[in-house]
């Protein structure tokens, strides 16, 4: 086919988009001496898009995340409050517990006699007396008294007389009864004179047990009075 240009001096128009774009080619093929300049830079060109088409991507990426990654923040920091509040809670736990063991040992053997001197009297039958009272082993302050449910090993030996060999075992059943006192054994029992009358010197042995909560009974330390 056979084009005339009827306009001198203007550039002749393709006959297709496919024309024009091998024309362009052929152009840029005549202007480029060097293949490989060409191609280099064809490389950095899909580079750069390469490129930019990952950072929009990462941008795309970040900004999605962005909420997720302040709501993990936020439960971040409450966690964070939550074990604070749990260590200084444990600190006062664990002062508390010394303050208490203390107690403990300074108390160990304080309120074992009250125990044992109202334990003994309650099982007293009548026309029976004491002489004696005295432990076998060391004071309890210096056992372990850390576990309050730990039996203290304070042996005691009770001194008495009584008038009644009856009364003598009556007393031996009521202290094996008593909550405070275990292992009661009777050591001895003979028969001596005391103001000019016959009686039954006896010894008995026990063990102080630290009774259940259940029989420990608390008052307050003070009362008002009408």
């Amino acid at each position: 086919m056979i084009t005339i240009n009827l306009r001198p001096g203007a550039r002749r128009a393709a006959g297709s988009t496919a024309d024009r774009l091998k024309d362009a080619l052929q152009r840029v093929g005549t202007r480029v001496k060097e293949p490989m300049l060409l191609l280099a830079v064809a490389v950095v060109a899909v580079v750069a898009v390469v490129l930019l088409w990952i950072g929009v991507g990462i941008a795309t990426e970040r900004s999605r995340l962005k909420p997720q990654l302040e709501s993990v923040r936020q439960e971040s920091r409450r966690f964070r409050n939550i074990v604070a509040q749990k260590r200084r809670e444990e600190t006062i736990r664990d002062s508390l517990l010394t303050q208490i063991q203390v107690i403990r040992t300074v108390d160990g053997d304080r309120y074992i006699w009250p125990h044992v001197m109202d334990e003994v009297a309650k099982a007293l039958p009548p026309y029976t007396w004491l002489v004696n009272i005295q432990t076998l082993t060391p004071s309890a302050a210096v056992l372990d008294t850390a576990d309050a449910t730990k039996p203290l090993d304070l042996k005691l030996q009770i001194d008495g007389r009584t008038v009644d060999i009856q009364a003598y075992t009556r007393f031996l059943r009521q202290l094996e009864a008593s909550p405070w006192l275990r292992d009661v054994q009777p050591v001895s029992a003979r028969t001596v004179v005391e103001g000019d009358r016959p009686v039954t010197a006896f010894a008995i042995r026990a063990v102080f047990n630290r009774a259940d909560s259940a029989y420990i009974r608390t008052v307050p330390l003070s009362q008002s009075v009408r």
